[in-house]
């Protein structure tokens, strides 16, 4: 009898205990507005996918645990639903950074590279090489229309469309390149 007087008790306790409990709903309410400010972000958005999924699922593992009432649980996951937020924002911000550096480099390189290949093949129509010049020059047209679509994209801010752009622009020129260095050699192994 008396042992079922404890076991009773106990269990009024844990009972108790349950039922006072409260939802961290500080906690929760901030790492529902850090998610929500980071998925809001841009760069974030961009740049900090995995940081960014790495938070929601925080944030939603929150929730399970809190509607399970499972609040120790449930404050410990807003706490990294909020610190994952904060890692998507700084590295959405380090990621567009890294792809602004990236661009401006490529895309200000390539009027130069351009010049170099106009060179080029004024010094292969001048040899009589045998090259389809009208094809090369439809090429050329088409890397500057990208290398112009490049810089408008940097000017915007449009850092992934301008390594986008640039990166054709630039496999444009490798191609007419190539072409002038083969004709170049072929023309060598003949002589």
């Amino acid at each position: 009898m008396k042992l079922l007087k404890i076991i009773c008790a106990i269990l009024a306790c844990t009972l108790l205990a349950t039922a006072c409990a409260k939802p961290p709903t500080d906690e929760m309410n901030k790492a529902t507005e850090a998610v929500a400010q980071a998925e809001n972000d841009p760069d974030a958005v961009l740049y900090a996918v995995s940081s960014l999924a790495r938070a929601k699922d925080a944030l939603n593992r929150m929730n399970r645990e809190a509607e399970s009432k499972r609040y120790d649980a449930a404050k410990t996951y807003a706490a990294e639903a909020i610190a994952a937020a904060d890692r998507a924002i700084a590295d959405g911000r380090s990621g567009a950074a890294r792809a602004r550096d990236e661009a401006t480099t490529l895309v200000m390189g390539l009027k130069p590279a351009i010049a170099e290949t106009e060179q080029g093949m004024r010094s292969a129509r001048a040899a009589g090489l045998p090259l389809d010049f009208p094809a090369l020059n439809r090429s050329l047209d088409e890397t500057k229309l990208e290398t112009n679509q490049a810089e408008t994209a940097l000017a915007d801010q449009n850092y992934n469309e301008a390594l986008t752009k640039g990166r054709s622009a630039q496999a444009g020129l490798s191609d007419i390149n190539r072409q002038l260095s083969n004709a170049v050699a072929s023309t060598s192994r003949k002589k």
